[in-house]
């Protein structure tokens, strides 16, 4: 018998509306964090060498870049993070209404 895969699991688990409902809350945050990851190992820094170019710990980028993190970073702060590694924030909004 084959082990069941993580998309597996997901596709299983957003299935609950409860779990859906949390998942769909979350997945701009998750998104957030997986680009400024993205974008510091496109620029090739680590996140000592990123706190360094801010001035500011190790920690504080970790926490940044962290899901689990319970802060919410300020737009401020994202700017300059993206500033720092060679790029520059937008920000787009959709409709979550459904078209017809």
């Amino acid at each position: 018998m084959t082990r069941p895969t993580f998309n597996d699991f997901k596709r299983k688990a957003l299935k609950k509306p409860e779990v859906k409902r949390k998942y769909d809350t979350l997945k701009a945050t998750y998104s957030l964090r997986k680009q400024l990851i993205e974008i510091r190992l496109k620029a090739g820094l680590t996140q000592e060498e990123l706190a360094e170019i801010l001035h500011t710990k190790k920690s504080n980028i970790s926490r940044l870049e962290s899901v689990n993190s319970k802060s919410s970073p300020k737009l401020s702060t994202i700017e300059e993070y993206a500033k720092a590694v060679g790029y520059k924030l937008e920000i787009n909004f959709t409709s979550n209404k459904l078209k017809t």
